[in-house]
């Protein structure tokens, strides 16, 4: 269907996750149906098709979505509950409101705002917070806030209260794009939203400082990137995306960087717009992600 401005306010999101069980796709289906929807696309996967987990992603035109939404909940608590499934309903022109960090390194951070400059995410940014103020001129070129918030080495619970304060009731989630500071657990527990995380390799691997340097003493043959979500765990959150890129003997470290640089913005962009886009559901620490 050819998707205009009006037709796109009445675009809708459906995800369900529970157990798996005959009927869940015929009960979601006809509902909408009922309520006058039209699906425009279903994906959905089941860990195993006796008692596994089940999850589902639709998204379905309705007219005068923004009007009906409530009558629309009220239906699917009475027949999702009915199954045993949890649920979320998402209207898909409403942003995302999203916080970058960063530190000093720019390369994630500047192809995150060119990219939503460009629309290429449906986002809005709501501001960038660093621990350094290296990049503030940079940032307002986008007409995005800038905030600097410094981290004490030894008090670093004082800049995450700040941190917190900056984005209660301000942002839906919260991307790293190479900010260069361990989030607490405390912070995680606070701050009520997701976070995305960049990592500059295939997971587990290469941790802590020169991590390129590590790889070039190490002779890889391959360099990648993991795009995950933060957990106290630290590194080992749900991925969502990686990817690799070839190199040899003859790179040097700074050449290993340079393209593994290349690896992150494009990795760190999927994970953002998969997010956005709600295509990401998480299963303990794994995810499921009904890509385009």
């Amino acid at each position: 269907m050819t998707i205009n401005s009006q037709t796109r306010s009445e675009i809708g999101r459906l995800l369900v996750r529970g157990q798996d069980r005959p009927g869940i796709v015929s009960g979601v289906s006809t509902l909408l149906a009922e309520l006058g929807a039209n699906i425009v696309s279903l994906d959905q996967y089941s860990t195993d098709p006796e008692s596994g987990r089940f999850f589902q992603r639709t998204e379905f035109h309705m007219p005068d979505l923004g009007t009906r939404i409530d009558e629309l909940r009220v239906s699917l608590v009475d027949k999702l509950g009915s199954l045993g499934l949890d649920w979320e309903l998402v209207e898909a022109t409403k942003r995302k409101r999203v916080a970058i960090f960063v530190s000093k390194i720019d390369h994630c951070l500047l192809d995150l705002l060119w990219r939503h400059r460009r629309g290429d995410f449906n986002i809005d940014i709501s501001m960038v917070i660093s621990n350094h103020p290296d990049l503030g001129d940079d940032v307002r070129q986008f007409n995005i806030p800038y905030i600097h918030v410094p981290v004490a080495k030894d008090d670093k619970a004082t800049a995450e209260r700040r941190h917190l304060e900056l984005l209660k009731g301000n942002v839906d989630f919260v991307v790293l794009a190479r900010y260069m500071q361990i989030l607490s657990s405390d912070f995680l527990d606070q701050v009520g939203v997701p976070v995305i995380n960049i990592h500059h390799s295939f997971l587990p691997a290469f941790i802590g400082a020169g991590p390129y340097q590590k790889a070039k003493e190490r002779g890889v043959k391959l360099i990648g990137a993991t795009a995950h979500y933060v957990t106290e765990d630290l590194d080992e959150g749900p991925i969502i995306e990686q990817d690799v890129v070839r190199v040899t003997h003859a790179n040097t470290a700074a050449e290993l960087m340079q393209r593994g640089a290349d690896v992150e913005r494009l990795v760190l962009a999927k994970a953002v717009a998969w997010h956005s886009e709600d295509r990401i559901l998480r299963d303990g620490n794994t995810t499921i992600i009904f890509r385009k």
